[in-house]
């Protein structure tokens, strides 16, 4: 792929609104961009999206920053890295860690495809021209107003923040407000074993699914729930290898996966878990980490993979900033989102509003 150089950018974007979830507030979305050149001048882009905090999974912006610098830049061989597949091979000597590849890869797959003309949709066999759009409601949006501007918008699946013990009181709420919402409840592991029948009670409510009951890893419990729940359980923070995703299918964990790409260590993985739920009847969408433009293109090519079949946490980039990295920013009409079909990841970074926005900076000559 002939990359000259790769740069980290650490970027603060600030929200419209602040996000709360029962885990805290987001008031600033602080991310690592990475991008990669090669000797004609060519750029591509990725992003990490671990948070500030190690509040959703044990990664931050800090340790993807170090793992990048100083484990995964001096250690791989990025001439010997002719396609992006080739990329996850060379990391067998990096544990863990899995935005921090995720970052990386992204930056190679957008690159790839501008040296070879190709959309990354199409480089991975996507089928979808454009992908439904779906919702997620914090805690601050679970109001009359909220929810009226969301369906005004025409989301097509209703992703809702809940605070255990308050699950009806919200769930009620929303459901006075908009009765057939298809609507979905995201617990980010905030439940305990103790907490299973009453977990159970949440059938009443008719919810398209419950997205990771418990915490992660264990996937004995979920496949208790699920035993004994009409309601699919959907696991999330679980699922962090093709390994997880496997082990999560073969024990009855779950009836369905949300499938990240930074969470499952790139978009090669994802492709490989997806494959894998396809051939076992498990239908799968595409997770979202309140991300840039950059992050929403890599998404709206593995969304446009055939067995996606649930619209995923994917929206416009007006639904979290005011001003995206990416010109134009990402669009949603009529509830869909147009898979992009230019070379690469099919957005152009507004570099100028890059620069702004980065709080610091670092390059490696490859």
């Amino acid at each position: 792929m002939n990359i000259d150089y790769l740069s980290l950018r650490l970027v603060e974007l600030p929200l419209r609104s602040p996000f709360r979830t029962h885990q805290g507030v987001i008031n600033k979305r602080t991310l690592i961009i990475v991008e990669v050149a090669d000797q004609s001048g060519r750029k591509g882009y990725g992003e990490v999206t671990a948070f500030a905090e190690p509040f959703y999974t044990s990664e931050t912006t800090q340790t993807a920053w170090h793992i990048i610098s100083d484990c995964i830049v001096p250690n791989i061989d990025f001439k010997e890295v002719m396609h992006p597949f080739d990329f996850p091979e060379q990391l067998t000597g990096v544990q863990g860690h899995p935005m921090a590849k995720a970052g990386v890869e992204g930056a190679l797959w957008d690159l790839y495809g501008k040296q070879t003309e190709q959309s990354l949709s199409k480089m991975i066999g996507g089928r979808k021209k454009r992908v439904k759009a779906g919702a997620v409601i914090s805690l601050n949006d679970s109001t009359a107003e909220g929810i009226k501007a969301l369906e005004e918008k025409g989301y097509e699946r209703y992703k809702l923040k809940v605070d255990k013990g308050r699950e009806s009181e919200i769930i009620e709420q929303v459901k006075q407000l908009s009765p057939d919402l298809p609507l979905m409840i995201d617990a980010n592991g905030a439940y305990t074993e103790k907490d299973m029948a009453h977990i159970e009670t949440l059938d009443d409510y008719g919810l398209t699914m419950i997205e990771q009951p418990f915490q992660a890893g264990d996937f004995y419990l979920h496949q208790q729930l699920q035993q004994h729940l009409k309601t699919p359980v959907c696991l999330d923070e679980s699922v962090m290898s093709f390994h997880d995703a496997k082990q999560a299918i073969q024990l009855g964990s779950c009836q369905v996966i949300n499938i990240k790409i930074s969470r499952v260590g790139g978009l090669s993985a994802a492709i490989k878990i997806h494959d894998y739920c396809a051939q076992e009847n498990v239908p799968v969408w595409c997770g979202g980490m309140i991300e840039s433009g950059i992050s929403k293109a890599h998404n709206l090519a593995l969304a446009s993979l055939p067995n996606f079949s649930i619209p995923g946490d994917l929206s416009g980039s007006d639904r979290y900033f005011e001003k995206d990295l990416v010109t134009p920013g990402i669009q949603m009409e009529n509830g869909e989102i147009e898979v992009p079909s230019l070379p690469g990841i099919g957005v152009e970074v507004d570099e100028s509003y890059l620069e702004r926005v980065t709080k610091k900076s670092k390059r490696f000559c490859l």
